[in-house]
């Protein structure tokens, strides 16, 4: 991005405005695009947006891997009847396992992913129709191109420590320690600034906070939007929610370290310090 591009991306964030607002659908009928509901096959099959087509985000979660299996996702995004230059939208309940499949998807190359705001909260909630009837699906033809530059690795993180800005999307308690859940360490990765993921939506609407507000959110935590940015969680997922939201905000240079503490918190070779509490 040019330094005038950046200026107008500034602009647009000092207002209630998203800089990317193309990120984001509002619930409407949505016509020549490619719905896809991320919510676990019973609720899918219970009602879904009018034509949506389920899509097995647990499965996306474990066979991403370290992003090198072209062939595979070629198919498994072919499979879904989405091209490179298919619209797409993707929903859940909430937001977090949309938001990982929207940046699996943009990762192999399908740019005009977006995600649904308020996913099926809000669409039930605007009084659309809902149905149980299943798409007939045609496979499409789909080249996975991995788009290097979205995909952190351990490597890089090693290499850049105090140069490139990391974001952790985890808990606090995992941030600073108290939270080892399974893995052999705990704490932070020394330099990480720390924003919970869920503080990015509203909880009762699922719905991205105002641009005003994830900008306050941002800047208390320390993070600069314009700086290049690797996000992580556990396992990707809520790293995920965290890179839609600073693209959202303008961000142009963002990442996903997407096998995350699951990798670091595991290994001999990389340093860990305590993360520090809010308050």
């Amino acid at each position: 991005m040019n330094a005038l591009a950046r200026v107008v991306v500034l602009a647009m964030t000092t207002a209630d405005e998203y800089a990317r607002p193309d990120l984001l659908a509002e619930p409407r009928p949505f016509t020549r695009t490619v719905v896809l509901d991320a919510r676990e096959r019973a609720k899918y099959e219970a009602g879904h947006v009018p034509g949506a087509r389920w899509v097995d985000a647990a499965d996306w979660a474990k066979a991403f891997g370290d992003g090198s299996d072209a062939p595979g996702w070629s198919e498994r995004i072919g499979n879904l009847g989405i091209e490179a230059d298919s619209a797409v939208v993707v929903y859940d309940e909430g937001v977090k396992d949309a938001a990982r499949v929207w940046w699996i998807l943009r990762y192999w190359g399908v740019e005009h992913a977006r995600l649904l705001n308020g996913g099926w909260k809000a669409w039930t909630a605007s009084g659309l129709s809902v149905t149980t009837d299943v798409p007939s699906v045609k496979p499409a033809k789909f080249v996975a191109t991995p788009h290097a530059p979205r995909l952190a690795t351990k490597r890089q993180l090693l290499d850049t420590l105090g140069k490139l800005q990391i974001v952790d999307a985890r808990s606090e308690g995992e941030f600073c320690g108290l939270e080892p859940h399974n893995n052999k360490r705990a704490g932070a990765i020394p330099g990480a600034k720390h924003l919970d993921w869920v503080d990015l939506v509203d909880a009762k609407t699922a719905r991205f906070k105002s641009a005003a507000q994830l900008q306050a959110l941002f800047a208390a935590a320390g993070i600069d939007v314009r700086r290049p940015t690797a996000t992580h969680c556990q396992s990707g997922g809520r790293a995920s929610v965290m890179a839609f939201a600073l693209e959202l905000m303008g961000g142009d240079d963002v990442s996903n370290y997407y096998a995350s503490w699951g990798e670091w918190g595991n290994s001999d070779d990389t340093p860990i310090e305590p993360g520090t509490a809010k308050n």
